[in-house]
């Protein structure tokens, strides 16, 4: 028998049996796993001043001949969830087209169009324009637009001034659809956007997220706190909205100006960062942040962070069980904590303000942009490894490819206009592909087409550098500055300009010793410095005491019988010792005194002396 290729398309548009039976359907799944059909290759949008195309990722990395580069000046892109369908609109037109093959689903004359979205079914194409009024129209025109894909006809037109959540929220079967209107949430069904199928009304809703997954659906709702009372964010269950006795959970805080909130995958929990613009004891630039935890079953706490300073990012494991955070002033800390918010492992001190999780969850990334040198590290979730140390300097934008092995990097305008372009990267720190954005041009954005769970594979992490010709951007170690009367001589702990903090396993047993606490860790790393100087100032002090003065070394303890003479020798062998200690001092370049030199300057006199008392033994 011929055995079939590894890379095998099947076309079920080929009418083999109209209505298949459960056996049919089973045997073709076997068939499929059996074989292992090749997965498809994500598509990169590009956008920028010279226009929009569609790039096949690795291992080829080459313009999709399937889509036709649309040179005028694109204002957004967007990929629909499933990744099926491909819009943008250049200031004459909003355009749908399927990935596959190119083709034109619909075109809508939207020319002042700036944001468009696609609903998860692709049921509903959004589009928000720059609300405007005008003397002749005072109250304006509608600027939200809600489209059916498929007969092309208007929704519903709404007024949304604000660009901030512009967006209806859907669950992702489509059966709620919610946006915030005057401190409401209004809640829509099946896609029935002129009846209001349910409000939920609070005090003053400023945030709103809709979780994701199945029915039923839950909502996480943000009220900030006014004339002395708290801030509060409280998760509900559609449609139950009868009050506080309702709430799945209920965590009030103060300091809150404004909070961001990211649920799980599994929609178990949902983390609240809040933060405040001013921190008034001035301790930092950036203001104040806390990080509190919600769970649907009632659970809620605030997450106690190991080190103080701000929370720069925040993410969930795709595995829904670990979140990461990282925090604390630079070099900042990276700590993974489990869903009791109790630390799991620690990465350590290092130059990052990131973290990004792969969409299958086996590997991690802390990264340092913005500000930073774009130093990123790669780990290994499942070993707590890590797989590869590559630098991106002076990236703007990181994206996680849906294969789980690839990530782009981007150098975007308004945030940077020179040195635009991306890079495209396997995650063992090899460089498969580089567009550099020519002269006179800008790269605007950079987004991969996104897939339904499942679609790739998770392979086993590799940590041999991934073969390319333009190999990898390993990050050299850095080293601080050190003074010139400082670069000849040994480094000491005082010498460093930051206390570095190695990758510790915090789950309980995992090192077989007993987890110390902060305050214990803090002191024994001081004990251990103090040591090291001591040591680094006279090394000679942990020797043998066969390194002493031969005076003192060459002769035993004896005894003359004398009290009186034993007792000068023993005081005199004191001075030597002493003197002995003060030339190491000396030698270390450290300041004598004038008292100190005199003592070395009686060494020859106490030598002397010694002798002659040890002749009387």
């Amino acid at each position: 028998m011929v055995p079939l290729p590894p890379c095998l398309h099947l076309d079920f548009s080929v009418e083999i049996d109209p209505k298949p039976t459960s056996r049919y359907i089973k045997m073709l799944k076997r068939f499929s796993f059996r074989y292992n059909m090749a997965p498809p290759t994500p598509i990169l949008a590009v956008r920028g001043s010279d226009g929009t195309v569609l790039l096949r990722g690795p291992p080829n990395c080459e313009n999709n001949a399937d889509f036709q580069r649309d040179p005028r000046q694109s204002r957004h892109v967007a990929f629909s969830k499933d990744g099926t369908l491909f819009s943008w609109c250049n200031g004459e037109k909003v355009t749908v087209v399927k990935v596959a093959d190119g083709s034109q689903v619909r075109s809508f004359d939207l020319p002042k169009t700036a944001m468009l979205e696609f609903s998860p079914l692709n049921t509903v194409l959004a589009t928000w324009q720059v609300y405007s009024k005008t003397q002749d129209n005072p109250q304006g025109d509608a600027n939200l637009q809600l489209w059916d894909l498929k007969t092309g006809a208007c929704l519903k037109a709404l007024y949304q001034k604000k660009v901030q959540g512009w967006c209806p929220s859907w669950s992702d079967d489509e059966k709620i659809s919610v946006r915030s209107v005057n401190n409401e949430l209004h809640f829509f069904e099946n896609n029935d956007f002129i009846t209001i199928a349910n409000k939920l009304h609070l005090q003053k809703v400023s945030e709103f997220m809709l979780s994701p997954g199945s029915q039923p659906s839950k909502v996480a709702v943000y009220v900030p706190g006014s004339k002395g009372a708290p801030s509060f964010v409280r998760l509900y269950q559609y449609p139950n909205f009868g009050g506080p006795t309702c709430a799945l959970a209920n965590k009030s805080f103060f300091k809150a100006d404004r909070v961001t909130m990211l649920w799980n995958k599994k929609a178990t929990a949902v983390l609240v960062q809040a933060s405040i613009e001013v921190d008034k004891t001035g301790a930092s630039y950036y203001g104040e942040q806390t990080l509190h935890y919600l769970a649907t079953n009632g659970e809620t706490s605030a997450v106690q962070l190991q080190k103080n300073g701000p929370i720069y990012d925040v993410a969930w494991s795709p595995s829904s069980t670990e979140f990461c955070v990282v925090y604390g002033f630079m070099p900042a800390k990276a700590t993974v904590y489990n869903l009791k918010c109790d630390p799991v492992f620690d990465f350590g001190t290092g130059p990052r303000n990131a973290v990004y999780y792969s969409p299958l969850g086996h590997i991690l990334v802390l990264a340092g942009f913005g500000n930073l040198r774009g130093q990123m590290e790669v780990w290994d979730v499942k070993k707590w490894k890590q797989v590869s140390k590559p630098q991106a300097p002076d990236s703007t934008h990181f994206a996680w490819c849906p294969d789980g092995e690839h990530i782009v990097t981007s150098t975007c305008a308004p945030r940077l206009r020179v040195s635009n372009g991306y890079k495209i990267w396997h995650y063992t720190g090899t460089v498969l592909y580089k567009q550099d954005t020519p002269t006179g041009t800008e790269l605007w954005e950079t987004v991969w087409q996104p897939f339904p769970d499942g679609t790739f594979p998770e392979k086993p992490v590799k940590y041999q550098a991934a073969p390319s010709e333009l190999g990898s951007t390993e990050a050299k170690p850095a080293q601080a500055y050190r003074p010139p009367a400082l670069r000849n001589k040994p480094v000491t702990a005082s010498s460093k300009l930051h206390e570095e903090e190695p990758p510790q396993n915090m789950r309980p047993g995992a090192t077989g010793d007993k987890q110390l606490s902060k305050t214990a860790l803090k002191n024994q790393k001081k004990r251990e410095a103090k040591k090291a100087a001591k040591q680094e100032i006279n090394p000679d002090a942990l020797e043998p005491q066969s390194d002493q003065s031969p005076a003192s070394s060459a002769q035993p303890e004896t005894s003359c019988g004398d009290p009186e003479t034993d007792k000068k020798i023993k005081n005199v062998k004191k001075k030597l010792k002493a003197i002995d200690e003060l030339k190491a001092l000396q030698a270390t370049g450290k300041p004598i005194q004038k008292n100190q030199l005199e003592k070395m300057e009686k060494e020859a006199q106490l030598m002397k002396e010694l002798e002659d008392l040890q002749l009387k033994v």
